[in-house]
This record gives C-alpha cells, sequence and structure tokens, in this order.
C-alpha cells in the first residue's frame, strides 16, 4: 500500500497563516549559548479518555478561560541566561555551594531564572543537617505564584514537614496535585493528624513505598484509621506482583516479630513449614498459613500441590482465604501461559480479588480451547462496577452475552463504547456490523490563538526548556501550563507544539480534548512521506510502521528508553548492530542509531524479518518487536486452540507488550484510515493466531 500525501503535515491546522515566533525576538545570543531547536517526546503512552466520536452537535459558545499570559515576550540578558546554564551544571556535578550565586545572578531572566533559585532551596531543605530557610522559601512562593515550580517547592516543602511534624504547614501550603505520591501521603498525614477526615479508600489507592507514605500508613494503622484487612490487601497485592521488599514491610505492620520470622520461613520453605503448623490460633496464623499455601502454586508440580491443599487444608482455614490461594493457583498459571488457569480459578468463588487478578481470571477463561461464555461473563460479574465498566471488560461481556444469544443485551454494551476512540471502541463498532468512521474535524484554531499560547508564561518556559534539551524540565512545564484550558486552547497549544517540532506534545495535548476531537493531532504522521517510503522499501505497511512509532518514541528522534532503545523506532544497540550487518550497512556506527535514515532502515527492516518469522501476523510481530521474538513463539506454542487476534493480544502476560500491541494495532488501523480516506477493519489487522510448536528465535 502507498501512503498518500498527508496534507495535515505539510500545511499547520490554523485557519490563517501563522504569526512569527514573539520568543523568535529574543535577544539573547542564542548561537554563543548553544542552544537548538528540539524535537521528541515521552515515550510513555497517556491513556486517552473516552469520548464520543459523532459529528459535533450546533455549537453553543462558552466563554473561553482566562489564561496568563504576557503582553510582549520579555528581553533575557545573556549574563542571566548564562549563570542558568551554569547554575543547571553546578546542579548536575552537585556543587551545591555554587548554587546561592548563581541564582542571584540569574534573576533577570525572566523565563527562566525561577530555575537556580528553585535548585539552591531544595538543597537547603533537603540537607539535614540545616534549618528549612522558611522566609527564602516564602519569599520565593510569593514572587513567583501560579508558578510550575512554587508548586513544585510546596510539595518539597510539605514532605519534609512531615519529618517535623508541622502538619498546620502542609495543610497552609496545600500543594498541588503533580503526581508525587510522597506529597499525597504528606497531605492525607497532616489532614489526618489535624483531626480531619480522610477516606481511606482513596489513600490507599495512591500509596507508593516511600519514607512518606511509610510513616502516613504506620500512623494511619496505629490509630485504626485503616484496617488489618485494609493492609492485607496491600501486602497481598504487593506479593502478586513479585514486589517482596514491599510485602514484607507490610506484613511487618500486620504480623508480630514472632510471626515476621514465620513470614520469612514460609516464603523460604512453604510446604516444610506448613508441615510443622498445629491448631490454627487466630487471624495473623490464618494469614500465615494462606500465604504459604498460595506459595505452593509456584511449583512445578502444581496440580499435585493443590491436591495437597484440597487434602489437608480446604477447610482449616476461612472461605474467603481459601478462594484467595486458588485465585493464586490461578493467576501464577495465567501469568506463566499454561493451561489449566480457568480451572483454579473456577475454584475461587465469588470472593473480591484484586483488580489485578479479576482481570486474569477473565484472561484465562478467554485462552480455554473451548471458551465458555457463561464463565467469562460470570468472570466479569465479579469484578467492581469501576473495573466492569472499563472498555476492556464492558467489549467481553458484551461478546459472551452476544454468544449466549443475548443480542439486545449485548448490543447496548458495545453500544456504550462505541465513543472510546481505542482499541477496544473500534471493536465494539464491527461487532454492532459496521466499520468505525474517523470523527468530524472540529473548525480550525486560529494563528491568533496559537501566537496568544506563545505567550503563556509556562508554555513559552516549555519551550526555551525543550530548545536548550532540558526535556523532563520542559515537560513538566508544560503539562502544568495545561491545566485548566478549553478544548479550543487545548488545541492551539498542540499547534505551537507542531510548529516547534516537538510531536510528543502535539499527541498527548490533543488527547486531553473531550469534545473537540482533532485526529490530525493526535495522529500526527511527521516527516512527510519519509517513514512511509522506508516502509514501502521492505514491502510493510506505512500504517502499521506508524503505528509503532507512535507508540514507541512519540516521533522523538532522540528518545532514549530506560533500558537503552535509542531514536524513533526504539532499537536496542545489539540488534541495530545486528541488523546493520545483516542488511550490509557497512557506514554504519552505534553513535549514527539516532540519525533518521539510519534508524528507520534498521528499524522497518528489523520489523519485516521479524513479521516473516512470525508468519506475516502484525499481533506476533509488534509482541515481537516490543518483547522480543522468542517470547511470541512461546506464547503461540502454548494456545491449544486456535484464537481471535484480540484474544491473544488481551491474553499477553506481559502489561507492558499487552498495551503495546493493542496500542500499535489500533494506533495502524487509524493511521490507515486516514491515509486512504476509508474506513479500516482493525479485525481483519488482528486476524487469527494459531498455535504451532515451539522453535529458537532466529533473531536477537
Amino acid at each position: 500500500m502507498s501512503a498518500k500525501p498527508l496534507r495535515y503535515q505539510k500545511n499547520e491546522a490554523v485557519s490563517h497563516p501563522v504569526l512569527p515566533s514573539p520568543l523568535s525576538m529574543l535577544t539573547i545570543a542564542l548561537s554563543v549559548l548553544g542552544l537548538a531547536a528540539c524535537s521528541g517526546a515521552q515515550s510513555s503512552e497517556r491513556a486517552e479518555k473516552t469520548i464520543t466520536a459523532e459529528p459535533p452537535a450546533a455549537q453553543v459558545t462558552v466563554a473561553e478561560p482566562t489564561l496568563p499570559r504576557v503582553a510582549v515576550a520579555p528581553t533575557v540578558p545573556p549574563q542571566a541566561r548564562q549563570a542558568v546554564l551554569q547554575a543547571k551544571d553546578a546542579l548536575d556535578a552537585k556543587r551545591w555551594n555554587a548554587l546561592p550565586a548563581l541564582a542571584s545572578q540569574a534573576k533577570d531572566d525572566t523565563v527562566l531564572g525561577a530555575y537556580p533559585q528553585y535548585w539552591s532551596l531544595r538543597q537547603q531543605l533537603q540537607n539535614p543537617k540545616s534549618v528549612a530557610p522558611a522566609d527564602s522559601l516564602r519569599h520565593f512562593l510569593r514572587t513567583y505564584p501560579d508558578h510550575y515550580l512554587a508548586e513544585r517547592l510546596k510539595g518539597d516543602w510539605s514532605i519534609i514537614a512531615v519529618r517535623g511534624g508541622d502538619y498546620a504547614l502542609i495543610n497552609e501550603l496545600n500543594a498541588a496535585d503533580l503526581g508525587n505520591s510522597q506529597t499525597r501521603c504528606a497531605q492525607s498525614y497532616a489532614r489526618h493528624m489535624a483531626g480531619q477526615s480522610i477516606d481511606s479508600e482513596t489513600v490507599l489507592s495512591q500509596f507508593k513505598p516511600g519514607a512518606t507514605c511509610w510513616t502516613m500508613l504506620d500512623q494511619l494503622y496505629a490509630d485504626q484509621a485503616i484496617s488489618w484487612q485494609d493492609v492485607r490487601g496491600l501486602m497481598r497485592n504487593a506479593l502478586e506482583q513479585g514486589k517482596a521488599a514491599e510485602a514484607q514491610r507490610l506484613a511487618a505492620i500486620i504480623f508480630t516479630p514472632a510471626q515476621m520470622r514465620d513470614y520469612a520461613a514460609l516464603l523460604k520453605s512453604p510446604q516444610q513449614w506448613l508441615k510443622a503448623q498445629g491448631s490454627i490460633k487466630d487471624r495473623g496464623q490464618q494469614e500465615l498459613v494462606t500465604l504459604a499455601l498460595s506459595r505452593l502454586a509456584r511449583d512445578a508440580n502444581r496440580a499435585d500441590q493443590a491436591a495437597y491443599v484440597q487434602q489437608n487444608w480446604q477447610t482449616r482455614i476461612p472461605r474467603e482465604n481459601m478462594d484467595w490461594v486458588w485465585g493464586q493457583f490461578g493467576l501464577t498459571t495465567a501469568l506463566r501461559v499454561e493451561p489449566d488457569a480457568a480451572r483454579w480459578y473456577r475454584l475461587s468463588g465469588t470472593t473480591r480479588k484484586t483488580d489485578y487478578n479479576h482481570a486474569w481470571e477473565v484472561r484465562a477463561e478467554l485462552r480455554e480451547p473451548v471458551i465458555d461464555w457463561s464463565k467469562v461473563q460470570a468472570a466479569v460479574e465479579k469484578m467492581s462496577p469501576r473495573q466492569a465498566a472499563e472498555p476492556v471488560w464492558v467489549y467481553w461481556k458484551g461478546r459472551a452475552l452476544q454468544s449466549q444469544g443475548q443480542t439486545a443485551e449485548a448490543n447496548a454494551l458495545f453500544e456504550s463504547i462505541t465513543g472510546d476512540l481505542n482499541f477496544y471502541g473500534q471493536l465494539a463498532h464491527e461487532e454492532l456490523g459496521r466499520l468505525p468512521q474517523l470523527p468530524a474535524r472540529p473548525a480550525s484554531v486560529s494563528a491568533q490563538e496559537v501566537a496568544d499560547m506563545r505567550l503563556h508564561p509556562g508554555l513559552m518556559r516549555s519551550l526555551e526548556l525543550f530548545r536548550l534539551g532540558w526535556r523532563p524540565e520542559a515537560v513538566s512545564e508544560w503539562s502544568f501550563a495545561l491545566r485548566g484550558m478549553s478544548d479550543r486552547q487545548l488545541r492551539a497549544a498542540a499547534e505551537l507544539a507542531r510548529q516547534e517540532h516537538i510531536y510528543d506534545r502535539v499527541v498527548n495535548t490533543s488527547l486531553l480534548t473531550r469534545n473537540e476531537i482533532d485526529f490530525d493531532q493526535r495522529f500526527i504522521a511527521p516527516f512527510e512521506d519519509r517513514v512511509a517510503e522506508k516502509a514501502e522499501l521492505v514491502s510493510l505497511d506505512p500504517a502499521w510502521v506508524y503505528g509503532l512509532i507512535r507508540q514507541e518514541s512519540r516521533f522523538i528522534t532522540d528518545a532514549r528508553s530506560g533500558v537503552g532503545a535509542s531514536g524513533l523506532m526504539q532499537l536496542m544497540p545489539g540488534t541495530a548492530k545486528w541488523v546493520a550487518n545483516k542488511i550490509g550497512m557497512s557506514n554504519f556506527t552505534p553513535s549514527s542509531v539516532n540519525d533518521f535514515d539510519t534508524n528507520t532502515i534498521l528499524g522497518t527492516n528489523y520489523l519485516n524479518m521479524v513479521l516473516q518469522q512470525l508468519d506475516g501476523s502484525e499481533v506476533l510481530a509488534s509482541a515481537g518487536y516490543n518483547a522480543g521474538p522468542k517470547r511470541p513463539i512461546l506464547w503461540r506454542s502454548r494456545l491449544q486452540a486456535p484464537v481471535e487476534g484480540a484474544i491473544f493480544a488481551e491474553t499477553i502476560p506481559f502489561t507492558e507488550t499487552r498495551l503495546y500491541v493493542k496500542n500499535v494495532l489500533s494506533n495502524a488501523t487509524y493511521y490507515s484510515m486516514m491515509f486512504t480516506g476509508e474506513p479500516q477493519s482493525l479485525k481483519r489487522r488482528l486476524g487469527v493466531i494459531s498455535p504451532t510448536a515451539n522453535s529458537v528465535a532466529a533473531l536477537p
């Protein structure tokens, strides 16, 4: 297939010619300071919101939120900007003593001058040998109200205040939620200590290991604001997900020192520990036995261990504990992609499990050689109302009802998620007998609206940070600046990001709109036809390649993952070298892997090799590109019968790869619709996956 010209890449989505960038008038000697334009984006996926895909109703005039705006782009003295750069060098080198003087010199930089001050104050806050400089901290907060760094500083100060027991200060600061779990814990702790009510369910859902959260949890448990069962739930969840250190710390809250010795022993040798147990006297011992029984699920002779459990322990612990044990047998089996997971889950009753385990119970039923759709329905109905309302489980419940002849009820469920512009929303359309359509494009934002965004102080700071290559700081500033924006303002900000070639911000900003859905932004396809050209050289579908790049790197040419993958197509160094040798790229060097042509040539060639080894299945090849080819080969070999591509994708045992495959194939379907101008079938792209024997992958 050949991609049509991407009009939305060549012409900005604005209704008038773009105005010159006010920031271009900055009097900084950019060439002297070494500033360069950047393109890039976070590699992590931000979930799309559930929105309506129907054409918008008649427009109603609504006043746009008033956003901060400077009258003209500021002039920045070169010396002040140089002080900012030197302060960053000092920060990176941990030369803390240099920060105060550089912070003072940087104050005249009205765009980024707050950064050295923030770094200096944060270091003073975190220094255990010094007293928090309260006057300086308050002066900073007064000087930079509504500034991202002010909210960061409030959060930092709140965490430190927990150590000193200054709960009134934490409540006074009332730091904005910037996604820091320790700040959230500090605030919940302070409200509790001040005698205010807290929502224990919310607090527990936000808990993440860290000194402040542990302090909060210990105090809430001591004050009986959370229960023994609450902490047990956190411990069980940690054990399910293999977080041994976290589970042990939680166990220490609910178990006595003697019971903790038992805890260590049962983890080491559960069967040996169980054989030494006599009568069960209290709930602590009941839980220890329950944990030991659950550990037997990890044994290679799982069926023998299950028989031992049934013969010796089935009636000796409470039914809800026994249900949890069988749920662990099911979960362990499912995650190892082995048969019989559904068998164990069916013994687990209706006792509530973790969301994670409820999800795997449904997946286990879907992996059965002959699906019992009534069991799929029952597994979904065990979930909490919140979890069962997620599009994935609405879809599979709809399929279960459909297969049992309850067509009207099934169609109602499918219809309820057709507005979700993701994997299961697309599939729901097809179950209703129609292909999904692209949403109607909203009216273009004007050049003036984009120009106004250039004068937004937060976005202005973000763009400067991007130009400096300070991506983490730039992304944080950008995200904070979007708070409270209307759909139209978000789209204008996304257009600003497009003009600056910061493609990840185009996508992620546009994803925040609720009613004005602009696919030219959400599914931007930069680099015109250059990606399509590389794809077609090896006979790959350009839409699939674009869908993969959107998921891998969000079109950041120099993206680098935590495990070392690089460039648009996120190639590991060893893989890049192997492919270069394989295709005879004699001029390849490791330093060239981020070069556009090098990365896309190597990436498309490798993707094509994976596709060929995996029998032309985009589902398997996408999984192989993410997790390595040997894994989908193994997972396919464990199938007991052919399955729909959607079932294979949903039952991939690695969370990252499962989400990756669904997103890539959903993306590819939308890109194909945009390139061809015609509806496309996601189900056809997913195909059917048939079992084959396990084999050695011939690729890295």
